[in-house]
């Protein structure tokens, strides 16, 4: 359980969780147009879920996209 806590603590996952919060009420209250924030909402989920997906590659020895040579 603590493991989990740090690593949701981790600076990645609180910059994503901020600006999609940041976002996501910019967007309701009408300040940002709901196709920019489709984008930058976008960008921000790749770039964390990518690096995630990165990390968990680097911790098993194979790169994505890699044929495990």
């Amino acid at each position: 359980m603590i493991q989990r806590l740090t690593r949701l603590i981790d600076v990645k996952s609180i910059v994503t969780i901020a600006l999609t919060a940041v976002f996501a009420y910019l967007s309701a209250t009408g300040k940002v147009d709901t196709n920019q924030f489709l984008t930058v909402f976008t960008v921000i989920i790749a770039f964390y879920f990518g690096t995630q997906s990165q990390k968990a590659a680097a911790g098993t020895g194979t790169a994505p996209g890699s044929k495990g040579e």
